[in-house]
């Protein structure tokens, strides 16, 4: 038995320090003048998004444009880095400034796009091959061979399909019209996704960003630590927790794997957690983030625009289920942590919750803020510059006002500044990005001003560089997009989906969920949302299942895919930090987030899962009774199949009641006639069993 053996002496402290070197590993722009011009550009680039978002000065396609040409700069900045040989940095130089330089292009010769659309140039062609190899090989620098690989697939469809059999072939296109298509207009990589990273996207990753430089990771994780991390299995509850409040501002899960993980992963270790079981704990939880409103991952704002729906009906569908996804999370822990008869951490040792929240309660303002907007029916762009602005008033307010002597002085600031902060709602942005001046201003002078002001310039820079893997992903599966629209091949893919459903609504589903799962091996969620969304969503729409609940079922398994072996890249994060292998990883991950796998089935025969209308139940008994009850048989289903996963409940299960546990929770899943019923009589006769054998057990060992 092993409880509260471990030294963890100021675990709040430790935590800063490995948040803060596991930022420099991932952000860290390198030395000398190189990385100091690197870092310049950054900063550039985060300006110009704001400056676009915030006055709008230039047409969408033009903004995509330059866009993409600062992503590729970045990209081949870094490759520069990175490279050994003075060969390797000269061609980087050489296709960073072609990158950029090409991202001019629709700025420079907007007018006579528009006047030869459809009718391309020479020179159109020749720049958009350059630009589409550009992006292919950006790609392949930021997230290795799978996506641009998958891409090379369906460029190729869209060249030569017309000598595919019937029915995967198309009439056939030449060459210019494919390269005019992806890089002419909208319909190729410079599409919705592209359209979403450059604005919503982007805003939401400094925003992200900001705020981490101002404190919360340290604020959620002594948050985290204050709440559970004294309760049974508390280090590994303390990682449940404080990826759940980091996905509310970072819908990254790799990235809050190599944060939250360098310290949550280490502690449950010392506790008792098995390497592989830790480093799953960490990973399922991080990927949580990604269903976790009001971020999720950017897929949000993607989601919205294509299905052309308000963001509040995106958070809607997808608040019950990721709440059930950490609550899952949270009861693995506890049943593990119950196994092994590991408890918390001493109490004495955990900081102080509402101390940490009074202390730092100024940096939820911004976050409730963007909330609030996002719900008020107010616009993501908006909402993201309005929140991003409050919080470069909140980091520069609170350095200025520290130079005020008396804290009566300082209350008057504060209000002063709310009053400029609410002055935008009458008369615009200029107000309160007045005040940031002002500010900024006050700072430069101000004793420690110029410290806070290199947060923020800091907090530009590496939100610029956060920001290149989901915007390059972005882009280049704007080929497949591009590809499925030119071709139709989309209309197929759903009409063998469709053909299937006609004999199996399951099994259409398990079909989906293999292409997802599949697709998603090695690839970013935002791509395998939009590619698996636009090829099998329609088809699940075909088949009755209601709009926003298909969208969602796809975009749960691409998560999946990165927890499920043999890729499972939030597994393999993890795992250089727990030093075990990340197939161990990945197999515990599977366990621990059976509610990622079994939620989005539940949700497709009973849409109340994700607040949703329709399905036959709540016709039956009406919409909110529906809702509870599909709550409510997901809670047991959840908790039976993690008793069953992990041999432990109230004591230690036998084989028998692990198999009956599993039973249970099956046909609570399967909406079938009478499979409720079964479940419920099922499930009750396994708790009431297991209670009577335990309790009677301990009654003969007292």
């Amino acid at each position: 038995m092993r409880d509260k053996t471990t030294d963890t002496t100021a675990a709040p402290a430790e935590a800063k320090v490995v948040h803060e070197s596991a930022i420099d590993a991932v952000a860290g722009f390198g030395g000398g003048r190189a990385g100091r011009l690197f870092f310049a550009i950054a900063v550039c680039f985060s300006v110009f998004q704001l400056y676009t978002a915030a006055f709008s000065p230039l047409a969408s396609i033009i903004v995509r444009s330059v866009h993409v040409g600062f992503l590729c700069l970045l990209t081949f900045c870094f490759a520069y880095q990175m490279a050994k040989s003075g060969g390797g940095r000269a061609l980087a130089i050489v296709l960073a400034i072609a990158g950029f330089g090409l991202g001019f292009y629709h700025w420079i010769f907007y007018n006579d796009l528009i006047v030869r659309s459809g009718n391309p140039s020479t020179a159109d062609i020749v720049v958009g091959i350059a630009v589409i190899l550009l992006l292919f090989y950006a790609a392949y620098r930021v997230m290795g061979i799978a996506l641009p690989l998958i891409c090379a697939i369906f460029l190729s469809y869209a060249m030569f399909g017309q000598y595919l059999p019937y029915p995967l072939d198309h009439r056939g296109f030449d060459f210019a019209q494919v390269i005019d298509h992806l890089f002419g207009g909208t319909e190729g990589i410079y599409g919705v996704p592209t359209y979403v990273s450059s604005t919503y996207i982007f805003l939401f990753i400094l925003f992200g960003s900001f705020l981490e430089r101002a404190g919360m990771i340290q604020l959620f994780t002594d948050v985290a630590m204050g709440t559970v991390g004294h309760k049974r299995g508390g280090p590994g509850k303390v990682a449940v927790v404080a990826s759940a409040l980091m996905g509310t501002i970072n819908g990254s899960g790799v990235a809050n794997v190599v944060t939250t993980g360098q310290f949550t992963i280490p502690l449950m270790k010392r506790f008792g957690f098995k390497p592989a079981f830790a480093g799953a704990v960490e990973a399922t939880a991080s990927m949580g983030g990604q269903i976790m409103p009001p971020v999720m991952g950017a897929v949000a704002f993607i989601m919205a625009e294509n299905l052309a729906v308000d963001y509040v009906d995106i958070v809607r569908a997808a608040i019950v289920p990721a709440i059930l996804y950490f609550v899952t999370a949270f009861w693995m822990v506890h049943l593990e942590a119950g196994r092994l008869k590991l408890e918390g951490l001493p109490k004495e040792q955990c900081p102080n919750a509402l101390a940490a929240l009074r202390k730092n309660w100024h940096l939820i303002l911004p976050l409730a803020a963007l909330v609030y907007l996002l719900f008020s029916g107010y616009t993501p762009l908006f909402a993201g510059t309005i929140g991003l602005a409050l919080t470069a008033v909140l980091i520069l307010g609170a350095a200025a006002t520290m130079q005020l002597r008396g804290m009566p002085l300082r209350i008057l600031a504060w209000v002063a500044i709310g009053f400029a902060c609410a002055a935008f709602l009458q008369f615009g942005i200029e107000v309160v990005l007045a005040l940031i001046a002002l500010l900024i201003a006050i700072n430069a002078f101000a004793k420690g001003g110029r410290e806070t002001l290199r947060a923020c310039l800091d907090a530009l820079a590496y939100g610029a560089k956060n920001a290149i893997s989901v915007g390059i992903a972005c882009a280049i599966v704007g080929v497949i997009i591009g590809a499925m629209t030119l071709t139709g091949l989309a209309s197929n893919f759903a009409r063998v989906i469709v053909s299937v459903g006609e004999g199996s609504l399951f099994l259409s589903l398990v079909l989906t969920m293999l292409a997802c799962l599949v697709l998603g091996m090695g690839i970013p969620t935002i791509p395998n949302y939009i590619i698996t969304a636009s090829l099998a969503a329609p088809a699940l729409l075909q088949l009755g299942v209601p709009l926003i609940v298909s969208h969602m079922f796809v975009f749960y398994f691409g998560i999946m895919a990165d927890l499920t072996p043999p890729v499972a890249l939030a597994a393999f994060a993890a795992s250089s930090i727990a030093k075990e292998s990340g197939l161990k990883i990945g197999i515990n991950c599977m366990r621990i987030a059976i509610a990622g796998f079994v939620v989005p089935f539940m949700a497709v025969y009973t849409p109340a899962l994700m607040l949703q209308d329709g399905g036959p139940l709540a016709q039956e008994i009406g919409y909110v009774p529906a809702v509870a009850y599909i709550i409510l048989k997901a809670l047991i289903a959840i908790a039976l199949w993690g008793a069953a996963s992990i041999g432990f409940l109230i004591a230690p299960m036998s084989w028998l009641e692990r198999i009956f546990a599993a039973a249970g929770a099956f046909l609570l899943v399967v909406a079938l006639p009478v499979t409720d019923e079964a479940g419920f009589v099922l499930s009750a006769l396994v708790l009431f069993y297991h209670w009577r054998r335990t309790r009677t057990a301990h009654r003969a060992a007292a």
